[in-house]
């Protein structure tokens, strides 16, 4: 829990007041296990990729990106099968 947030005060009179909760709501609010906060969105990856900055030709970026989304990860599975038909010297 952040100390620096504080808790929003309700305007709530009437307990008929209380908005429903939906399962929109539910799917959007965040979880706790006891008092820690698990984080939603992506998943912690495997630790093994690593981040560096490559050029390459425009039509092979564009070729790549034409397959949707998760094209940066066929681009990695690409150059993994040509190192395998290519041993390293």
């Amino acid at each position: 829990m952040n100390a620096n947030r504080k808790n929003t005060a309700t305007a709530w009179v009437d307990l008929d007041d209380v908005p429903e909760l939906t399962d929109e709501f539910f799917e959007a609010a965040d979880e706790y296990v006891g008092a820690r906060l698990i984080r939603r969105g992506r998943p912690l990856g495997s630790g093994r990729k690593v981040s560096t900055t490559v050029r390459f030709d425009a039509e092979v970026v564009a070729a790549f990106r034409a397959m949707g989304k998760g094209w940066q990860t066929h681009m990695n599975e690409a150059l993994r099968d040509w190192l395998k038909t290519h041993p390293q010297s």
